[in-house]
């Protein structure tokens, strides 16, 4: 039992430093900056260009999103675990890479715009702490990556719900920056839109300062090639391929108008049909990043000027229901667009996947009851393993002689055995074999006497059959003690004893385990908390 419980504590801490440690390694180990598809002639030997991060819908987790109590020990356990791992997934994952700068595609928050001023400040709050870029280490000169900020859906909601809070986008802005804006990173300009307020209507001012910023995007005499970052993704027929990174069923266009005196759209999965199209000819970007879907999703969108790819990126969290969290890789070009013609060439992109948090949980439970199981099935002696092994050893051996002579045992037809015929009181018959021996011509009865009647054994009967031991043997007695039958509560109590003993024992080595391994979990979350 001792062994069985070193061999299981090693296993715990072996699940243990993966899940919480190593599972976050692996995806600086298995994902890369992706090249740039450039000429070599047309390209010094020494650019790089420039690396940028993409992250979407970390959407902390708060008492809206489940419609738990505020405050309540539920609501802070969700929020614990959600926020370290994301925390685990950006410092030990994402700044791995050492990006020159990093994009988030909206929706930081999850009640962004129900939360009071006080809330939303808690909130604004957690996000820096789960986001922060100090304290790295010997990696400490990766603090004060520039980093900006695109609205979502759950940070400042819709157009119809700007109609009448208009400060949720005012306290966003006064954090964050504005809704929208362009910048410049290598020889590509960056256009981010407030899409949550381009289907609203021209009478709000949302909208229309809008709209105003990307008519005068439009006007530009000699325009960098642009990359259009927008939260909502741009409206695709239903069932629309999605690719091979999809895990989840496709989500098909959603739009839900305001109620109750409410002017405006109050939810859509995508943008409109019209909206997308102004959008793709005013604009004119060579690519579309998204996020609002929660999943992967990669779509061509055709234009006058040639086919426009918008790639959606999975969520950030592991409790926005996606098994399979991720972020993005892009890699910039530093030229001019006057040295490279394809948009390869300009920009090139790379989708790197998180641990599957959700799988890691469902590891631990099932270790768990492996665990139980064992300690409660295990035998006090323990295991002979080298017994077993030479039983499997003899067994295999025996299955391949048989299977040699075609799988059927060969009957001997001369191998006869004698048998006696046996009474007993109640006037029962039984047949008992004599030994392994061929027929004889000798013929022999026998009379049993007992208290409770006669037995006879007659040597009549022959049965022929395969060859087993040498030879079996009938005792009957005369007497029966009843004394010695176990009566029914003397097994009851063995049998608790036995199952208390058990318990006890289990419970003994669960604690052992515990004793070490939650030191072991704690000195992690710590660790990656602080």
């Amino acid at each position: 039992m001792q062994r069985l419980t070193v061999f299981l504590c090693c296993i715990w801490i072996g699940s243990l430093m993966y899940g919480e440690m190593v599972a976050f390694w692996r995806p600086y180990w298995k994902c890369s900056w992706p090249p740039l598809q450039q000429n070599l002639t047309e390209v010094p030997h020494s650019h790089e260009g420039f690396k940028v991060a993409v992250i979407t819908d970390p959407q902390l987790t708060d008492y809206t999103s489940h419609g738990l109590t505020p405050g309540s020990f539920a609501v802070k356990a969700i929020q614990f675990f959600t926020d370290i791992y994301m925390r685990r997934s950006f410092r030990t994952s994402l700044l791995s890479f050492e990006p020159d700068e990093i994009i988030f595609l909206g929706d930081l928050f999850d009640g962004g715009p129900y939360l009071s001023d006080k809330e939303w400040k808690e909130s604004a709050e957690r996000f820096e702490h789960v986001f922060d870029q100090t304290q790295r280490g010997s990696k400490s000169r990766l603090t004060g990556i520039p980093v900006h900020y695109l609205s979502g859906n759950h940070d400042i909601g819709y157009a119809g719900f700007h109609s009448h809070k208009r400060e949720v986008i005012e306290r966003f802005e006064k954090v964050y920056g504005e809704t929208n804006y362009r910048m410049k990173i290598g020889s590509v300009e960056f256009v981010i839109v407030n899409a949550q307020t381009l289907d609203g209507s021209m009478n709000e001012n949302s909208t229309s300062s809008s709209w105003n910023f990307i008519q005068n995007i439009s006007a530009d005499a000699n325009p960098l090639p642009r990359i259009l970052l927008t939260h909502i993704p741009l409206y695709r027929p239903n069932d629309t391929p999605c690719g091979a990174y999809r895990s989840s069923p496709i989500i098909n266009q959603r739009i839900s108008n305001g109620r109750s005196g409410i002017q405006g759209i109050m939810y859509q999965n995508y943008l409109s049909e019209d909206t997308s199209a102004r959008l793709l000819d005013l604009i004119k970007p060579i690519l579309v990043l998204s996020g609002h879907d929660h999943d992967q999703c990669t779509v061509s969108h055709p234009t006058p000027n040639g086919p426009v790819i918008e790639h959606t990126v999975g969520t950030f969290s592991w409790q926005q229901g996606n098994l399979y969290p991720s972020f993005m890789l892009l890699s910039v070009s530093a030229l001019s667009s006057s040295t490279t013609s394809n948009p390869e060439g300009i920009v090139s992109t790379n989708l790197c996947f998180l641990p599957m948090q959700t799988h890691i949980y469902l590891w631990y439970a099932s270790l768990f009851i492996i665990t139980v199981f064992l300690l409660l099935s295990w035998p006090t002696s323990g295991v002979d393993l080298s017994y077993c092994f030479r039983k499997l050893t003899e067994l295999a051996a025996t299955a391949i002689r048989t299977t040699s002579k075609g799988g059927v045992k060969v009957k001997d037809e001369d191998a006869n055995y004698e048998y006696d015929m046996v009474w007993d009181a109640e006037g029962v018959m039984h047949l008992i074999r004599k030994g392994y021996s061929k027929l004889s011509n000798a013929n022999h009865g026998e009379v049993r006497s007992s208290a409770r009647g006669t037995v006879v054994a007659r040597p009549a009967a022959k049965k022929q059959t395969t060859p087993e031991s040498d030879s079996s043997c009938v005792q009957i007695e005369s007497e029966t003690n009843l004394e010695q039958i176990p009566k029914g509560p003397r097994m009851t109590k063995g049998k608790m004893s036995y199952i208390v003993q058990r318990l006890f024992r289990t419970l003994h080595n669960i604690a052992v385990l515990a004793a070490v391994n939650l030191p072991l979990y704690m000195m992690l979350l710590i660790k990656d908390w602080t």
